[in-house]
C-alpha cells in the first residue's frame, strides 16, 4: 500500500519478531548480558509508540474514507449550502429563533428529499416522501434507529424508559404497556379528567368574573396536563391546579425542552462522554461547568427524578397494603402506574421491568405527557382565540351537547364531530414536534414514492444511504405536503375534515399511526400515548368553552423551535402565552 514504509519503517526492515531482536541486537551490543538486549531498548519503546499510534489512526482514517466513499450517492441530493464548515446546517436546524422558517423554506425550496451537513460535513438527509418514511419508521425500523446520542441522552435524562432503550429492550417495555393506553382503559379516565378540568374552569372564571382580564395561558395549561397524567397516570395529585403557586415538577418540566434544545448541537458528543468518562466525574463536571444551560439540566433532572421515586415508593407501599389501600388512592387502582405495576408482577421474568426501569417509564410518561399535550392545548386555544368564528361554532356544539346530557361520556365527546375537526387539524398543521432524527445502522437503500431530479439531472427513485448517515423525518413536511394536502395544506381549516379528504391523502399512505398524519409517528416507536393526549385535550376544551372566551391581546406571540414547539414573548426562552380571557356571558374589549 502506498505510503505504508513511512508509517512502519521498522516493521518493513524486520517482518517478523525473531528479526526484530537481531536488529536490536546488532545496534545495542553494550546492552548487559544479564537482562533481555531489547528490554530498554529506545528503538522498541519507538516501534511500540508506532504501532499504537499508527494502527488506530489508520483504522479510522480507512473508516472515515469508507463512509465517504459510500455516501458519494448522496452528494447529487440537491440541498443548500451550509453557513459553517464546522457545524454544517446544524445552527440552522436547532436555531430557536428562526430554525421554524429554515425547515419550511428548505421543504419549499428543494422538495421531499434534501442533503443536509452535520458536524465536520457529515451528510444528513432530511425526508418527507410519505413511501421512504415508511420503510424508515416500519419496514426497515430497526436499520434507521434512534441516534447514539439521542439514547445518551434519554438515559441521562429519564433513564432506562421507552425513549432511552432500543431493539428487543424497547419491543419488551412496549409489550408490557401497550394494554395500559388501550381504548377500555382509557374510558376509565373520563371522571378523572372532568374533575381535574372543572377544577381549571373554577380558577379562570374566579380570575375574570369582574370582568376581562389578560391570562398567561401555559401556566394554566402545564399545570393541567401535569394534574392529567398525575391523577390518571400515576394515581397522584400534583395539586398544581387549585393554587397559582407554581409546582416544583411542573415548573422544572416546563423548561426542560427549551433548556435542552440549543445543546442538541453538541449532543452528538454526549456518548463518547458517558462511554469514557466515570459517573462521578460526569456528575460533578455537569453542576460545576460554567454553562448554565448544562446546569439548569442537571436540576431539572433531579427534580424529575426525585418526584418519580416518591410517587413509584407511594405506590408500591399502597400495593403491598391490599386492595382498600389501593381503593383510597386518587385514581383508585385503575391509574396507569398501578395497572403497570400489577401487570408487572404478573410478567413472565424475561418480560418484568427492574425497578431503574419503572422509575425510568414515569419520568418519561411525566415530560411527555405533560409537555406535548400542554403545547398542543395552548396552540389550539390560541388558534381559536385567533379565528372567533370557529370558537364560536365549536362552543355551540360542546353547548348543544351538554344540553343533550350534563356530562360528557367518553363516546359523546368523541362524536363531537367539530371538536374533533379542530383538534386533527391544529395537530396536522401545527405538530408539537416538527422533525425526528434516525441514524443508519448499516448500509441500506431507500426507496422514493416520487422521484427527485438529482443535482446533475437525472431523476433518483431510491438512495444508497451509507451505515451511520443521519437521516431527518419531517414530521411538517408531511403534514404540510401540497401534494398530500392541496393547495391549501398550510391553512389552518377545520373545516376540511368535515367532509371526504382529498384521494391523494389515502393515495399517499402515510405511515402515522394518527389521521393520514405524522404527528404521532409510527411503527414501533409510535407515541404510545396519543389517545391519552387526545382524550385530555378534548375533555379541556369541552369543560372551557362553554363558560369561557380567548381573544388576542395587543401582546406578539411567537412561536419557537424547541424539541416541542411552544408559545413565548419577544426574547425570552420561558414558554409564556397571555391571551384576554372573558366570561362567555359577557362581551370582551
Amino acid at each position: 500500500m502506498p505510503g505504508t514504509s513511512t508509517l512502519f519503517p521498522a516493521v518493513l526492515q524486520c517482518p517478523r519478531p525473531v528479526k526484530i531482536q537481531r536488529c536490536i541486537e546488532v545496534e545495542g551490543p553494550t546492552a548487559p548480558l544479564s537482562r533481555p538486549k531489547s528490554a530498554h531498548n529506545p528503538h522498541h519503546v519507538l516501534l511500540a509508540l508506532y504501532a499504537a499510534i499508527a494502527v488506530p489512526s489508520f483504522l479510522l482514517v480507512w473508516k472515515l474514507v469508507r463512509e465517504m466513499i459510500h455516501q458519494l450517492p448522496l452528494r447529487k441530493i440537491p440541498g443548500p449550502p451550509p453557513i459553517s464548515l464546522l457545524k454544517g446546517h446544524l445552527p440552522q436546524i436547532f436555531d430557536r429563533e428562526h430554525g421554524w422558517e429554515f425547515h419550511l423554506g428548505i421543504l419549499e425550496k428543494f422538495g421531499s428529499v434534501v442533503r443536509l451537513r452535520g458536524w465536520a460535513g457529515d451528510p444528513l438527509l432530511y425526508v418527507s416522501d410519505p413511501r421512504a418514511i415508511h420503510n424508515i419508521i416500519v419496514k426497515d425500523q430497526y436499520i434507521y434507529e434512534e441516534t447514539s446520542d439521542f439514547i445518551a441522552s434519554n438515559l441521562l435524562n429519564f433513564g432506562p424508559g421507552l425513549v432511552g432503550t432500543l431493539g428487543e429492550h424497547h419491543r419488551q417495555q412496549r409489550k408490557l404497556l401497550n394494554p395500559i393506553f388501550s381504548i377500555n382503559h382509557m374510558r376509565y379516565m373520563i371522571p378523572i379528567f372532568q374533575t381535574v378540568c372543572s377544577q381549571l374552569r373554577d380558577q379562570l372564571v374566579e380570575k375574570v368574573k369582574n370582568g376581562p382580564k389578560e391570562v398567561e395561558v401555559v401556566h394554566w395549561m402545564t399545570a393541567t396536563a401535569l394534574e392529567l397524567v398525575g391523577q390518571a397516570g400515576l394515581g397522584y395529585s400534583f395539586e398544581c391546579v387549585n393554587g397559582t403557586s407554581g409546582n416544583e415538577f411542573a415548573l422544572a418540566v416546563k423548561n426542560l425542552s427549551p433548556t435542552l434544545f440549543p445543546l442538541k448541537v453538541y449532543r452528538v458528543f454526549l456518548p463518547r462522554i458517558v462511554n469514557f468518562v466515570p459517573r462521578p466525574v460526569r456528575g460533578f463536571a455537569a453542576r460545576h461547568v460554567p454553562w448554565k444551560a448544562v446546569r439548569s439540566v442537571v436540576n431539572i433532572v433531579d427534580v424529575m427524578h426525585k418526584t418519580s421515586q416518591q410517587i413509584v415508593s407511594e405506590k408500591k407501599m399502597a400495593l403491598l397494603k391490599g386492595d382498600e389501600a389501593v381503593l383510597h388512592q386518587i385514581g383508585e387502582g385503575r391509574d396507569i402506574l398501578s395497572v403497570l405495576l400489577k401487570a408487572n408482577v404478573c410478567a413472565s421474568e424475561e418480560d418484568r421491568l427492574s425497578e431503574e426501569e419503572l422509575l425510568g417509564q414515569m419520568s418519561t410518561l411525566l415530560f411527555a405527557a405533560m409537555d406535548t399535550t400542554s403545547s398542543a392545548l395552548s396552540r389550539i386555544i390560541y388558534k381559536l382565540a385567533e379565528h372567533q368564528d370557529i370558537q364560536d361554532k365549536l362552543r355551540g356544539e360542546i353547548v348543544k351537547a351538554l344540553e343533550a346530557s350534563d356530562t360528557l361520556d367518553y363516546d359523546t365527546i368523541h362524536n363531537l364531530p367539530y371538536l374533533d375537526a379542530v383538534c386533527r387539524e391544529t395537530l396536522r398543521v401545527n405538530p408539537p414536534v416538527s422533525f425526528v432524527l434516525r441514524t443508519t445502522r448499516k448500509d441500506v437503500v431507500l426507496p422514493l414514492g416520487t422521484p427527485i431530479t438529482a443535482t446533475d439531472g437525472s431523476k433518483v427513485s431510491e438512495i444508497p444511504i451509507a451505515e451511520n448517515t443521519g437521516v431527518i423525518i419531517s414530521i411538517i413536511g408531511v403534514n404540510r405536503s401540497i401534494a398530500i394536502w392541496g393547495a391549501d395544506a398550510a391553512e389552518w381549516k377545520p373545516e376540511r375534515w368535515l367532509s371526504l379528504l382529498p384521494q391523494s391523502v389515502t393515495d399517499a399512505h402515510v405511515p402515522g399511526v394518527y389521521s393520514n398524519t405524522m404527528t404521532f409517528l409510527g411503527g414501533g416507536r409510535a407515541c404510545i400515548g396519543f389517545k391519552f393526549s387526545q382524550l385530555e385535550m378534548k375533555v379541556v376544551l369541552a369543560t372551557l368553552l362553554p363558560v369561557l372566551r380567548f381573544c388576542l391581546t395587543d401582546t406578539k406571540i411567537h412561536w419557537k423551535l424547541s424539541s416541542i414547539l411552544y408559545p413565548s414573548v419577544g426574547t425570552s426562552k420561558k414558554p409564556t402565552m397571555p391571551l384576554e380571557i372573558s366570561l362567555v356571558s359577557e362581551k370582551s374589549g
